[in-house]
Formats: C-alpha cells, sequence, structure tokens
C-alpha cells in the first residue's frame, strides 16, 4: 500500500501529516481527527485497511503532539488553533470532499466545525466515541468514579481539593478508572503503532482539557453544542464502545438530537472500537461511506 507522508506549514511551525492509499472512482477520502488534545495519530495507523477498499485514508499529528509537537505554546491550546489547522489542510491537500472521523477530542473538534464552520464538502461525519457538552461528559465520568474503591475515590478527591495530583495513590485510581473505561497500557500483542515512542502533548492536553478525564478544567471546559448540533445535516455516522468513556447515554443523547445519524454501538470495547473491534469497525465503516459517497 502506498504511503505518502509530509509536512504542512501551520503558525510557525509545521503539521505532519499521513496518507495511506489512493482514491478510486467515485470514493472519497476518510480524514481521521485525533484525541486528546496531545494523543498523536498514531493508533490510526490501526485503519489502513481502510484504504485497500480504494479510498485515501488521511492521518495527522494536530499542532502540539507527536511529529507536529511544539516547544511550550499554552496561549496556544485551544480549540481554534486546532479548527484553523484543519481547515489549512484541507485546502493543502486539496481536500475538496471527504468524510470526516474525529474520535474523542477529534469529534468534538468535527462537531464545533460543523456547527460554527458550516463547511462545505463533508459527505459524512463519524463521530466516534465523542460528546457534544464538556458537561455531560463530566457527569458521565463522576458518575463512573463512584463505582471504583473508596479508597481511590478518597484519592481523587484529595488531589482536586489540593490540586495536587502526584501521589501514588491518586495516580493509581486514574489508572484503574482508564483501565475500565478508555483502554489498557500498550503490550507485546498490540499493534506497532500503539507500542511506538511518541510525543505525547501533555501541555495541550491539560492546558486544553484538564488534569483527568473526569475534570474538565482547560480551554474546553465550557464546550457546548447540545443544542447547535440539531442543525447538522449532513449524514452522521455516532460510533461508541458498550463501556466507553463516551457512554451509552452520551451516544445516544447525540443520537437522538442528530436528525440524519445512525448510531452502531460496539458490545466489546471501551473507547477504541475501532482498535478493540478492529474488523468489524472497519468493515461498520467502509459500508457507511460506500453508501455516503
Amino acid at each position: 500500500m502506498k504511503i505518502t507522508e509530509g509536512y504542512m506549514p501551520y503558525l510557525e511551525y509545521k503539521t505532519y501529516y499521513r496518507i495511506a492509499g489512493e482514491c478510486t472512482g467515485n470514493k472519497k477520502p476518510l480524514l481521521l481527527l485525533h484525541g486528546g488534545p496531545g494523543s498523536t495519530h498514531n493508533y490510526f495507523e490501526v485503519l489502513d485497511k481502510v484504504a485497500e477498499d480504494g479510498r485515501a485514508v488521511i492521518m495527522y499529528d494536530q499542532l502540539g503532539c507527536g511529529l507536529s509537537a511544539t516547544p511550550s505554546r499554552p496561549d496556544l491550546w485551544c480549540a481554534k488553533t486546532w479548527i484553523e489547522e484543519l481547515i489549512q489542510l484541507r485546502k493543502y491537500l486539496g481536500l475538496g470532499e471527504i468524510h470526516l472521523l474525529g474520535q474523542s477530542w477529534g469529534g468534538m473538534q468535527a462537531i464545533q466545525y460543523a456547527c460554527e464552520y458550516k463547511p462545505q464538502g463533508i459527505k459524512s461525519y463519524i463521530l466516534s466515541s465523542t460528546l457534544p457538552s464538556a458537561a455531560i461528559w463530566e457527569k458521565e465520568q463522576r458518575r463512573r468514579v463512584a463505582y471504583l474503591p473508596q479508597e481511590m475515590q478518597d484519592a481523587i478527591s484529595k488531589a482536586e481539593k489540593t490540586d495536587d495530583y502526584s501521589s501514588k495513590e491518586y495516580k493509581k485510581a486514574e489508572t484503574e478508572f482508564m483501565h475500565r473505561y478508555c483502554a489498557d497500557p500498550a503490550g507485546p500483542e498490540s499493534p506497532e503503532c500503539l507500542t511506538r515512542p511518541k510525543i505525547v502533548g501533555t501541555e495541550a492536553y491539560t492546558t486544553a482539557w484538564g488534569q483527568n478525564e473526569f475534570t474538565p478544567s482547560g480551554t474546553l471546559k465550557n464546550f457546548d453544542f447540545m443544542e447547535q448540533i440539531g442543525d447538522i445535516q449532513e449524514p452522521c455516522l455516532i460510533t461508541s464502545g458498550l463501556i466507553d468513556l463516551c457512554s451509552p447515554l452520551i451516544a445516544k443523547t447525540m443520537y437522538d438530537k442528530i436528525p440524519n445519524s445512525e448510531w452502531q454501538l460496539f458490545e466489546f470495547s471501551r473507547h477504541m472500537p475501532f482498535v478493540e473491534e478492529n474488523e468489524k469497525y472497519i468493515k461498520v465503516l467502509n459500508k457507511w461511506m460506500n453508501k455516503k459517497d
């Protein structure tokens, strides 16, 4: 399979991109927006197989992480920086008509892009394990924190009261929470793209989101498109796992509000069904895009 890599100048830095495959016939490219902020494109390489269906799959490291890492720039870590980067990348690569998949924070980005920028040429949105508002996300994660052992709940509470997240008790509690609802650390059986060393955008994450998944306190803390998502006219596929950070309540809220939407729930997945149920996810994705091209 043909892999094309390059860099786009952005602000005074550069944005790394990677394209798997090429488009044939009427198939439109699939552009991927990774999570975090600051998670890198790496995990999306498990979707390279989508390109075997005759469609280019384009992924990139958003500014502040991976091969698009920068010096310390907390002033940049807000939605505007990353959405304008997306707009520029579409122009730079000539991506007139696309399917746009955003996972987690990437889905938030896609939602804001759809609602505020009303872009042309989006054949469909794929909203993968994402959220329409920071408030519903926090509410659902807090509900889940209450299922942790009491000593872990206490460690989280203490960290939040003292603004000190360095204790081993807190780290153990956060690790357990993420194991339950997000993913396990990559191991020897994992695909290479999940174990490869990478520059994680920690500053981007803590500045834009917060210290952890259950406490939005950064520049995205007031993210709320709960009403505006009802105005999205393009077809939307919502995907989520049964024990995902994006709980079935959050996914169903989006499904109920977005008029032209379908929802696929992955029974055996947490926050990354495209990794945990890879073959099924690719089948669902190909079927959806072939229908919406």
